[in-house]
């Protein structure tokens, strides 16, 4: 069975930097693939970032120049780094993992994240 765990969330004041880490375990094949997503209050789960099995990444529009993803392949884990953080910016993220021939993704419980003065 496949977990997934998410950890660096946080306050950050407007403007401020933080990275939020994904941690996988079970068995995953060669070829997955990884994302974050993010829940605000009263709203929709929208996707922020993905990676993919060959290292190709996409980014929503809203985050793009200010959000990086990456992935530390020897250690299954994802990484966000969020950059000139906005009160937007706060809501819960979450993690989630797909390969070949799964029926729906893993998901990791999430990590608040508030951008606050």
């Amino acid at each position: 069975q496949v977990q997934l765990v998410e950890s660096g969330g946080g306050l950050v004041r407007p403007g401020g930097s933080l990275r939020l880490s994904c941690a996988a375990s079970g068995s995953i094949p060669w070829n997955y693939a990884m994302g974050w997503y993010r829940q605000a209050p009263g709203k929709q789960r929208e996707l922020v970032a993905t990676i993919s099995g060959i290292g190709l990444t996409e980014h929503a529009d809203s985050v793009t120049g200010r959000f990086t993803v990456s992935r530390a392949r020897s250690t299954k884990t994802a990484y966000l780094r969020m950059n000139s953080l906005k009160p937007e910016d706060t809501a819960v993220y979450y993690c989630n993992l797909t390969f070949p021939g799964l029926m729906r993704d893993y998901w990791g419980r999430g990590t608040q994240v508030t951008v606050s003065s």
